[in-house]
C-alpha cells in the first residue's frame, strides 16, 4: 500500500466519521460496539470503539476488500467528575485538524481549545507506529490513550 495516498485517505476518514459531530454510525459489527465508515474509490476504512469516558477500539483500512492497514487504541478519562462531551470537545477538535507535522494518526502533535490541550506523542510511521495521547484541562492530566498500528501484509 502506496503510504502517502493512505496518509491522504485517513485524513480525510478522520474528518468524515468520529471528528464530526454529524456523521452517521454504520450497523454495529459486534454487541455494543459503535462504528463508523468512510469509502473513496477501492479504500474503505471502518472504525468501531465500545465505551465512553472508557473505550477501546480499532480501526481498519480495506485497499479492494483485503485489510492493509489498522490502528488498536484504549483510552481512559482520568477525573471522572469530566464528562464526555467535554473530552469530546478537544478530541474531536483534534482529530479533525489539518496538519502535516506527524503522520496522521488520531491528531496532531498539539492541539489548544478554551481551557484544554491535547498532545499526540507517537514514534514510526504508518508501517509501523505506536503512541499516547492525553489531553489536559487547566494544566491537570484529565485523559490518556495508548495506541499502536501499521500495515497488514
Amino acid at each position: 500500500m502506496d503510504l502517502d495516498l493512505l496518509a491522504g485517505f485517513l485524513k480525510r476518514a478522520n474528518k468524515n466519521t468520529y471528528a464530526s459531530e454529524t456523521a452517521e454510525k454504520v450497523k454495529s459489527s459486534r454487541l455494543e460496539s459503535r462504528d463508523y465508515e468512510y469509502l473513496e474509490s477501492n479504500l474503505l476504512y471502518h472504525d468501531t470503539y465500545f465505551g465512553g469516558t472508557n473505550f477501546m477500539g480499532e480501526e481498519i483500512v480495506y485497499e479492494n476488500g483485503k485489510p492493509a492497514w489498522g490502528m488498536n487504541y484504549h483510552g481512559s478519562t482520568l477525573d471522572p467528575a469530566i464528562t464526555e462531551a467535554e473530552i469530546d470537545k478537544s478530541l474531536r477538535g483534534a482529530l479533525k485538524q489539518d496538519y502535516d507535522d506527524i503522520i496522521p494518526v488520531r491528531g496532531p502533535r498539539i492541539y489548544k481549545v478554551d481551557n484544554f490541550e491535547y498532545r499526540n506523542n507517537l514514534s514510526g510511521d504508518l508501517s509501523k507506529f505506536e503512541g499516547k495521547e492525553e489531553i489536559t484541562k487547566d494544566g491537570k492530566l484529565i485523559y490518556s490513550a495508548l495506541f499502536h498500528g501499521g500495515l497488514i501484509k
